[in-house]
Parts: C-alpha cells; sequence; structure tokens
C-alpha cells in the first residue's frame, strides 16, 4: 500500500501524549491536515492543548516513537492507515470518534468489504464456540468479512470460522499491533495477519490494559454492517460493543441459549431491548439490507433432533448430571458413564464443571 506522504506529520500528533484524538480532530477541523497544524505557531495552538502537550509535540520521545512507526510501517505488509488515506474504511467515518489513524498488519483491503462484528463471552462454553465458529464461516462464505476482537472463545471462534471461507477475518487489537494478547493466541494471529487484516489504533508497543478494551469495541462494532453477539453474560463487555453498535445504527443481533445459563441472559436482555434473534446465518443475511450473498449459500442449522437415539435423544439441550440420565433413560450409572465417555469422545458430549454434562451441536452445511 503506497503511504500517506505526510505520514511523518500524522504520527508526529498522535503520538504525543496527552493530545487525545477529539483534541487532534479540533486541531484538524480548525487548521487543516496535520502538517498545516505542526506549521502553526505555538500559541495559535493554545487554544487547544495544555503547554505541556504542546512542548511534547517536539520531544525526543515523539521522534522515536515516529521513527519506529515508520520503519515498522515500510515492512512487507504493515501499513498506517490516516483518515487522509482513501484507504482508511468508510465506516468508521460515520462514528462519533473515529481515531486518526490506524496500524494494520495483513490485507487491508478488507477494510473495505462488507463485514459483520461477532463478539462473546471469553469463558464461552464448547457449544457456544462451535455457534460461533459455525456462524462465522457461513457468513464468511456468504461474502461477509468477520469482525472480533482477538480475545479467548467466542471471538476467537469466529476469527478460525472467518479464515476458513473467503470473506476472511480482521481483528480489531487493545494493544500495539506488534504486541499478541492473550498470548495463547498468537498463533492465532500470525494467521490473521497472513490471511486477514490486524488493526489497531494504539501506538506500537501499548501493553494490554484494561481501559483500552472498551476503547477498541466502538471499532469492532463500527467497522461491520451489523453486530452478533453469542454467548454474554449480564456484566459483560460483548454488551458495551452491542450497545456501542446500537448507538453507531448498525443491526444488533443476539443468539439466545438456555434460561439457566448465565451466559446466555446478556444475550436474553439484548433480544428483549429489540436485538434480533439470530438462529442461522441466513437469519443474518435477511436483515442486512442491500446485501447480496454473491451466490452463496451457507446454512448453520443443525441436523435435526429426530435423528437422534439412545442416550444422546435423553439429554435435551441443558447441562445434566448423571443422576438425570439414569432416570430419563432407564440405565445404571455404570452404562450412563460409558455412553457418555464414547459421546464426549466423538465430540457430541462435552463434560462441564461440576460434574455436569451437555450435548454438542453438529451443524451441517448444504
Amino acid at each position: 500500500m503506497t503511504q500517506d506522504p505526510g505520514l511523518e506529520s500524522w504520527l508526529q500528533l498522535a503520538l504525543t501524549p496527552g493530545l487525545g484524538s477529539a483534541t487532534l480532530r479540533r486541531l484538524l477541523g480548525q487548521f487543516g491536515l496535520p502538517q498545516a497544524v505542526l506549521a502553526q505557531q505555538r500559541r495559535e495552538l493554545a487554544a487547544y492543548a495544555s503547554p505541556a502537550v504542546l512542548a511534547a509535540l517536539d520531544s525526543e520521545e515523539v521522534r522515536q516513537g515516529v521513527a519506529r512507526a515508520r520503519a515498522w510501517a515500510a515492512e512487507p505488509g504493515n501499513a498506517v492507515i490516516t483518515l487522509a488515506d482513501e484507504n482508511y474504511p468508510r465506516l468508521l467515518l460515520e462514528i462519533p470518534d473515529p481515531p486518526a489513524l490506524l496500524y494494520a498488519r495483513g490485507r487491508a483491503e478488507l477494510l473495505q468489504r462488507p463485514a459483520l462484528a461477532i463478539v462473546g463471552s471469553r469463558n464461552a462454553t464448547l457449544q457456544g464456540e462451535a455457534n460461533a465458529q459455525t456462524m462465522a464461516q457461513a457468513l464468511s462464505e456468504a461474502g461477509l468479512t468477520i469482525v472480533s476482537g482477538l480475545a479467548l472463545g467466542i471471538d476467537a471462534a469466529a476469527h478460525r470460522g472467518g479464515l476458513a471461507r473467503a470473506g476472511s477475518t480482521i481483528a480489531v487489537l487493545g494493544t500495539g499491533i506488534d504486541v499478541v494478547y492473550p498470548s495463547r493466541n498468537a498463533a492465532l494471529a500470525a494467521e490473521i495477519a497472513e490471511r486477514g487484516l490486524l488493526i489497531s489504533e494504539f501506538p506500537l508497543g501499548t501493553a494490554p490494559a484494561g481501559q483500552n478494551f472498551p476503547r477498541r469495541n466502538r471499532l469492532i462494532s463500527g467497522l461491520g454492517r451489523g453486530c452478533l453477539v453469542v454467548e454474554a453474560a449480564l456484566a459483560s463487555g460483548s454488551l458495551i460493543t452491542a450497545r456501542a453498535a446500537a448507538d453507531q445504527g448498525r443491526e444488533v443481533f443476539a443468539m439466545p441459549g438456555s434460561i439457566h445459563s448465565p451466559l446466555a441472559k446478556g444475550c436474553h436482555a439484548l433480544i428483549k431491548s429489540g436485538a434480533k434473534l439470530v438462529e442461522s446465518a441466513e437469519d443474518v443475511l435477511a436483515e442486512l439490507s442491500g446485501f447480496r450473498a454473491s451466490g452463496y449459500a451457507a446454512t448453520t442449522k443443525a441436523t435435526p433432533a429426530a435423528t437422534e437415539t439412545g442416550l444422546l435423544a435423553c439429554m435435551g439441550h441443558d447441562p445434566v448430571d448423571v443422576d438425570f440420565l439414569c432416570a430419563r433413560a432407564g440405565m445404571s450409572a455404570e452404562r450412563v458413564s460409558s455412553e457418555l465417555l464414547r459421546l464426549e469422545l466423538d465430540g457430541r458430549v462435552a463434560a462441564l464443571p461440576g460434574g455436569l454434562y451437555q450435548r454438542l451441536e453438529k451443524a451441517e452445511r448444504r
């Protein structure tokens, strides 16, 4: 990608400590491009920033940061995309506080494609992760790029599903783009950098910090035509993303779950508040007006339960214990335990904390 010829000026403003994005945008609105801002007498800028911030504009710390960023951007596959760049994602221009620049590694062209955010719990169930991956794969096959936050659980599953098909995936980081967090997703991040896109608004080297993750959520929702929540507790960062999506005028979708599951309560609250209930990829595509599935036929509908026999047919969809299954199936504890082990090895049942078991749905594609 061709870099903005004024990139150094953009970086100088963006990397100045204490000069927030809102102040930066006001300066741009008043004086024009960053080169014009920096050409002003410092007294002309005093109405917008404190003396300490103005002094930092020309500091050695900022000069070194600019040099590091320019060297990073010169590496193959890397880019710094500014508000003035034609490759800046158009949908982010619609949100109240678009970042002045984005650090990008990978396929930057994905920023111009129709996208959907998929988010959810870090402590997801195996079924929730399977649902997220299957849904993301079907929507990626339909041509949507899947946007998420590289967290454990639902985010990681959504990224894997997006990578599996042509729509691919974008990971929005809450750290510097050269910092992988969590470290358990290092291999996934490398794969996304190769076949999808990593982006961050934070300077290189920015370590994980709690206040940065809610901030990055507005970009996850802002990049997509809508936001789908798969498993979320009532006190969940995923609900922050969903609220940001609603505030940005995006469609909000939620996948329902068991009334007994804490990880379904956030989704149920969203549905009560007007989010669209989603059971399949077709439910999402039907709501995205003007989107065309490019000839793809993708589904996330599960295999009909009527084909199930034996213990699996007795389990239902909520977590159950061995005693319940013994009573329901009329089997001994030894036989139930043996059957559960077989089903677990076959990927049809998951063992949960507290001696509980839950059926895992196997989705099929047509």
